[in-house]
């Protein structure tokens, strides 16, 4: 017990490191799309959208491919080499010298950003299966300490230099791959353990096979997936909505980025822990997606900063909804088939990925600017707050089943 918790926290650091350094990049990514390209902000968006929706592609090819090799070859192998990949693509798009570096650095995040299924299956190995709703919360504790310091941080470092971001978040995933090196230890036994199968590291064929085992996977998958559409919203197109709605300066950005990820954590690690015991989850997922809708209706109303500051602490209410639903997901296969499901989960999520960004960016880039018919930059977050509903939907169903086959 004492060693699950050891490695627990020690897959925790890894991923808070990883997200310090995505978040240290995500308020200065577009002064250097616009500085690079030479285009407005509605025109750097619609590019951020189609490089969002690379990034998704290439996990979508690659997650079910990670999540098969830790299966095959263990948790820690594959962890190291996503952190040491990720490190040296943020020194490429530092070195960026034309967007076409920068769309080969994106690209190759999206390959390393895959190793994420590898970290969920590690919890789950490490993780009594009552216990993995709160584990899962802890996990995105991480997620939201990234946001809190990294895009803070990165907004003071791009006021100095566009890309000194990059440079920070290069070396804080190199210094990442060292630490995991000297101290992770592997969580996958030898006879949980499974042969590598090509033709099962895609998403589909991986959902067939665990269809058998549970067909209620489905449902968790599909409400997962449309979560991860729903959600892609904040990474896709956050930035460039609050520069054109509100007139905010990098600085800004970083600072709101950072109150976005403080809510976050504080629900995700206090407020699940604290809250899931009596809500239950059907009704913490109903929470979360309350707060989604609730918080696309007060920024798209919020004409002083102050308004904005209370829609992200509403908003920050959607903490209640993934971790469940990973939960659950978690809950319906089997031990050894703990990578293939993350990575199956990770990689329809990217389908979800690849449609969101472009969908949110041109949506958002129709209803700004000077040529937008209608004046509504909010119009991203409208759209996404719809997508949870039928989230909370699939989850139900899935829900569901599974307790009445329990």
């Amino acid at each position: 017990m004492q060693r699950g918790r050891t490695s627990f926290g020690i897959v925790f650091a890894i991923v808070l490191i990883d997200m310090l350094g995505f978040g240290i990049v995500s308020p200065v990514l577009p002064g250097l799309i616009m500085d690079l390209t030479r285009v407005d902000i509605g025109t750097a968006a619609g590019y951020a959208g189609w490089l969002g929706a690379g990034y998704a592609v290439m996990q979508f090819v690659f997650a079910p491919v990670i999540g098969n090799l830790s299966d095959r070859f263990g948790r820690r192998p594959v962890l190291l080499a996503a952190v040491l990949m990720l490190g040296l693509n943020y020194l490429l798009q530092a070195l960026a010298p034309n967007f076409g570096w920068l769309i080969v650095g994106r690209l190759l995040a999206g390959v390393t950003g895959a190793s994420f299924s590898a970290a969920y299956a590690y919890i789950a190995d490490v993780t009594p299966p009552e216990k993995r709703a709160a584990a899962f919360g802890t996990m995105g504790l991480a997620f939201g300490i990234g946001f809190v310091v990294g895009p803070a941080l990165g907004g003071l470092l791009g006021s100095v230099d566009a890309r000194l971001p990059f440079y920070t978040a290069a070396a804080l995933a190199l210094a990442n791959a060292a630490f995991g090196y000297f101290f992770l230890q592997e969580s996958l036994i030898p006879e949980n353990r499974r042969p590598f199968n090509w033709r099962r590291a895609n998403a589909f064929a991986a959902l067939q096979v665990l269809k058998g085992q549970s067909p209620t996977v489905l449902w968790f998958v599909a409400a997962l997936g449309m979560w991860q559409l729903a959600h892609i919203v904040y990474p896709a197109v956050w930035p460039y909505f609050a520069i054109a709605a509100y007139g905010f300066t990098t600085a800004q950005v970083g600072l709101a980025l950072a109150m976005v990820g403080l809510g976050s954590a504080l629900v995700q690690g206090v407020g699940l822990r604290l809250l899931l015991p009596v809500l239950g989850e059907r009704r913490a997922v109903m929470l979360g997606v309350g707060g989604v809708c609730a918080s696309a209706v007060l920024y798209m109303l919020a004409v002083e900063t102050w308004q904005v500051y209370v829609a992200i602490a509403v908003g920050s209410l959607q903490g209640f909804v993934q971790s469940p639903i990973l939960a659950f997901n978690s809950r319906a296969v089997d031990a050894r088939s703990q990578g293939e499901l993350q990575g199956a989960v990770q990689s329809i999520g990217s389908i979800a990925a690849i449609i969101g960004p472009p969908v949110y960016a041109q949506a958002l880039e129709r209803f700004s600017g000077p040529d937008a018919a209608v004046q509504l930059p909010a119009m991203p977050l409208l759209i996404a707050s719809g997508v949870t509903v039928i989230v909370l939907l699939l989850f139900l169903k899935g829900a569901s089943l599974l307790e009445s086959k329990a």
